[in-house]
């Protein structure tokens, strides 16, 4: 039988009607990704504020259930459990968003494509083509560092600087084309240029011909971007002018549906 205050514990809260220890645990998975999968006890105390027994059961937990496994350096490392659910996880979001690529293709002729942030690559769960002859294709489940993508530039503009420049350093910079950003300041510079302008653009970065426009999907529930892809012969600055405001529009209401499918 649990004792009275781990029964306490993990009762329904009253503001929010939450399992508390739940609450706990996944907070403290998120925190462990988000220090790149691989933390010590005390950095989650730390971090968390919770005392060192209270993460240990937790961790004693998650390593039993294999979302946590335990290092031979006695730190803590995310488990091999979670890319499963991860896997379904990124697969349903993307059936959520197709009908929201498809009217992106509908409006702007060009093919749509969903991606996330995933570690530190940019991993695409969803697209629709366009209905041209010449379009452009990419893998669903197809994985791509950020600094030659559009959606990697606009995932990444909301982040500090020094966490882009940590991510930069782990994956490097290789050239995809002779216009591929391979520095760390000039993809600090095209980051400002996203936040100043509200969209990404790759143009015949990641492949020659190819031009790509892409916005991040506000307030996502995971990091998470839209873009559409084209030859660069169509996907023109006037072609730019139209499309970014369609790009907004759909994230905005692809962002709004997501929320009422997490309040469901």
């Amino acid at each position: 039988m649990p004792t009275s205050s781990a029964s306490t514990t993990d009762t329904a809260k009253p503001n929010g009607g939450g399992v508390q220890s739940l609450e706990r645990a996944f907070d403290l998975l998120e925190r462990m990704a988000d220090a790149g999968g691989e933390v010590g006890l005390s950095e989650l105390s730390a971090s968390s504020g919770l005392p060192l027994p209270t993460i240990h059961r937790l961790m004693r937990t998650l390593v039993a259930c294999g979302y946590v496994r335990q290092q031979p350096n006695r730190r803590y490392a995310l488990g091999p459990r979670l890319i499963r659910l991860g896997e379904s996880a990124s697969r349903l979001l993307g059936t959520w968003a197709r009908p929201y690529l498809a009217r992106l293709v509908e409006e702007t002729g060009e093919t749509a494509n969903m991606a996330l942030l995933d570690g530190d690559e940019i991993v695409y769960v969803a697209q629709v083509p366009s209905k041209h002859s010449m379009r452009m294709f990419t893998e669903v489940g197809r994985r791509v560092l950020p600094h030659s993508t559009g959606v990697g530039k606009a995932l990444l503009a909301s982040f500090p600087p020094e966490e882009v420049r940590a991510l930069l350093s782990r994956t490097g910079m290789p050239a995809a084309t002779e216009k591929t950003i391979t520095t760390p300041d000039g993809f600090l510079a095209a980051l400002e240029d996203v936040r100043r302008t509200g969209y990404a653009v790759d143009d015949n970065e990641q492949e020659v011909g190819v031009r790509c426009l892409a916005v991040s999907v506000p307030d996502s529930p995971t990091a998470a971007a839209i873009s559409i892809s084209g030859p660069a012969g169509r996907v023109t600055e006037a072609a730019t002018e139209k499309i970014v405001p369609v790009l907004q529009q759909v994230a905005h209401e692809l962002s709004e549906a997501l929320a009422t499918q997490n309040q469901a």
